[in-house]
């Protein structure tokens, strides 16, 4: 069963600042920009396509790129962002609302003079589907290194700010403690380690033999919508929800099961010891995948001496399209812009 309520003994764990801990609204200068539509600079996109090499196999994967229309007056770093089991990548990232400026985590991380990317896994929308197989997590885990290749050398070699969210999470760890010469932070939101403790996950066991008998399996609107509602129902504007599952819907009627067949029967599948990069642990009050204890124990074991955790308070899963995905914005500036440290003991 998931625990909510954060164990006194466990408070050793936490590490973040202040800052990050009692994370909440935006400053009053990025509320005033964002409230302000006159006051946003234009934010241009651009589709780039790269190929992972499997054997003898090309496969084709699409990432979108959005920076500001003109260079920032000062550059920031390079954003990579990972989506999850159930949806492509840019209604995760780059949803775009109507009335509300501050929709697409891409273009609001672009104001602030980041290069923003996100991809799709094999299997997930505009990328290859071509290939039989179930894009499991070390999959993922390939694409995320082809693709970091195309950008570093995008970006002059610069090391990548990464972000992943749920299955997206397990995919940037792994690829982390594959290749950490090319990260120079990441974020682990809506983790898993192990498993244990997971009402989500238990129920999904239940299912696992269908998701074995096949490499894909069928996404619809009321699936999309159980994301949101099975851990704790209010957290989320389910009017976001519905313009989030139509663009969706737009890109895939099925996604693999790969990652659904790791997280309910092959956890874990990365090892904190041997993820070596400043890494911020995000987990939601009430999300059902990933218990605390379970996360602790993953914290206490990460191998980079900078490390964080942050439970953010009324926010189940999905942080980012929460209502309070402004907290999530917060926390995740606070974290990207944070100096390297002047002092390491080495």
């Amino acid at each position: 069963m998931t625990t909510t309520n954060e164990p006194s003994e466990s408070r050793r764990f936490f590490l973040a600042s202040s800052a990050l801990a009692t994370a909440g609204a935006l400053s009053a200068s990025d509320a005033a920009a964002q409230a302000s539509p006159t006051a946003l600079q234009e934010v241009a996109g651009q589709a780039h396509w790269t190929v992972k090499k499997v054997d003898s196999e090309s496969v084709k994967l699409f990432m979108w790129n959005k920076k500001l229309a003109q260079a920032p007056k000062a550059f920031r770093g390079t954003i990579l962002f990972v989506h999850g089991s159930s949806m492509a990548s840019t209604p995760v990232f780059d949803l775009q609302i109507k009335g509300r400026n501050d929709s697409s985590l891409m273009d609001w991380f672009a104001r602030q003079g980041y290069d923003t990317w996100c991809f799709d896994c094999e299997g997930y929308g505009r990328s290859d589907k071509t290939r039989n197989v179930n894009a499991n997590i070390a999959c993922g885990a390939d694409d995320l290194a082809a693709v970091s290749e195309y950008i570093m050398k995008a970006n002059g070699g610069q090391k990548l700010l990464t972000y992943g969210s749920s299955s997206g999470a397990l995919r940037a760890a792994l690829f982390s403690q594959r290749h950490p010469e090319r990260v120079a932070r990441m974020v682990l939101d809506a983790m898993v380690w192990t498993g244990q403790g997971s009402p989500t996950l238990a129920e999904r066991k239940k299912r696992l033999p269908a998701y074995l008998a096949s490499n894909r399996r069928p996404i619809d609107r009321d699936m999309i919508r159980s994301i949101f509602t099975r851990d704790h129902p209010g957290t989320s504007d389910m009017s976001v929800v519905e313009t989030f599952a139509d663009a969706v819907l737009a890109l895939d009627s099925s996604v693999p099961t790969g990652t659904y067949i790791d997280m309910s029967a092959n956890l874990p599948v990365c090892d904190p010891e041997k993820i070596n990069v400043p890494t911020l642990i995000l987990r939601g009050q009430y999300d059902g995948i990933a218990s605390f204890q379970d996360l602790a124990a993953f914290f206490e074991k990460l191998a980079h001496p900078d490390k964080q955790f942050v439970v953010m308070q009324g926010i189940a899963h999905t942080s980012t399209r929460s209502k309070n995905y402004l907290t999530v914005y917060h926390i995740l500036s606070n974290y990207f812009a944070q100096p390297g440290p002047v002092y390491t003991g080495a």
